[in-house]
């Protein structure tokens, strides 16, 4: 039996796309075709049935998947030579995507810990998708950051810490002195940060229960992008307090509470279960969430929010 074919299967499993899988396993969409029917011969299975322009898993695809999967780990843990972590002489490029506000923070940590440890190792920091592109599960990505767990049962996760939002406008903006109720909230032009465009998020949502509307004019794919725009026009935008803390310190903005309770903004790293076992990996972790709790710790004297 060519056990080449579980590494196959676990792919096309988790992908749920013969091009995914291709794409993951560096082979072309007609070689993967052609294991795909190699895997339904070996297992007398479709495996995957096409249903318009998607793929779907069959009843015996999904009793394999958590067993494929494991089988494929502990493979690759046993032909995995065990080697002690030399970051001296370590060579090797990382991704890490993450929301553009840690961007400073992140770059700050990692590249002092290169310098000062780990000189052949280099990093790329991309931002956040429009959308879940599973790099991943591709192995396109080493490390995701946001505020959502992830779905997919093979990424792992670390919950870090929580974020609240907080209101910030230029320092002669009305709402930047005086008690601010939601009363008074709803009087300013406001200002949504949101990768896929959407003028509608959770204080909407508080404020629909008060029976108060907001006006949104525009939603903008990044807290700085926001941020840059109520320096220099008279609108407000929402932001989390201690990750953007820098951003609006820097444009002299001023920070003020919300009117009302909203949930938390939780801190979330996830990466692909493969790379549980590898130390290089392990070392980024650890760097990251060194510089992650630093951001959600820090204590800025003398800035405060009013």
């Amino acid at each position: 039996m060519d056990l080449n074919l579980l590494v196959a299967l676990d792919a096309l499993l988790e992908e749920g796309s013969v091009a995914a899988a291709a794409d993951r396993l560096h082979l072309s969409p007609p070689a993967m075709s052609r294991t795909l029917a190699r895997i339904r011969r070996a297992t007398g299975d479709e495996i995957l049935i096409r249903t318009g322009r998607t793929m779907t898993p069959t009843p015996r695809a999904l009793e394999l998947r958590d067993e494929t999967r494991e089988l494929v780990r502990r493979a690759t843990a046993v032909l995995t030579p065990v080697q002690d972590l030399r970051l001296e002489t370590l060579e090797r490029t990382f991704t890490v995507r993450c929301h553009d506000a840690l961007v400073p923070a992140l770059a700050r940590t990692l590249t002092t810990a290169i310098e000062s440890t780990a000189p052949g190792v280099r990093i790329r920091l991309l931002a956040e998708p429009s959308g879940d592109v599973a790099d991943l599960a591709r192995g396109h990505t080493d490390l995701e950051i946001g505020d959502a767990a992830p779905a997919r049962p093979e990424i792992a996760a670390e919950h870090l810490g929580a974020d609240r939002l907080v209101l910030v406008c230029a320092a002669t903006h009305p709402l930047a002195e005086g008690d601010l109720s939601p009363q008074r909230l709803v009087t300013a032009d406001h200002v949504t940060v949101s990768r896929r465009g959407r003028l509608h998020d959770a204080i909407d949502d508080r404020l629909a229960e008060l029976e108060l509307r907001r006006r949104v004019i525009a939603a903008l794919p990044s807290s700085s992008a926001a941020m840059e725009l109520a320096a220099t026009m008279p609108v407000v935008t929402s932001v989390p307090e201690r990750v953007c803390r820098p951003g609006w310190t820097r444009l002299g903005l001023r920070a003020r509470p919300l009117p009302f309770e909203l949930p938390a903004v939780p801190l979330i790293v996830a990466w692909h279960r493969r790379y549980d076992g590898d130390a290089a990996h392990a070392w980024l972790r650890a760097q990251v969430r060194d510089g992650l709790r630093a951001v959600l710790e820090a204590q800025v004297a003398g800035v405060a929010v009013v």
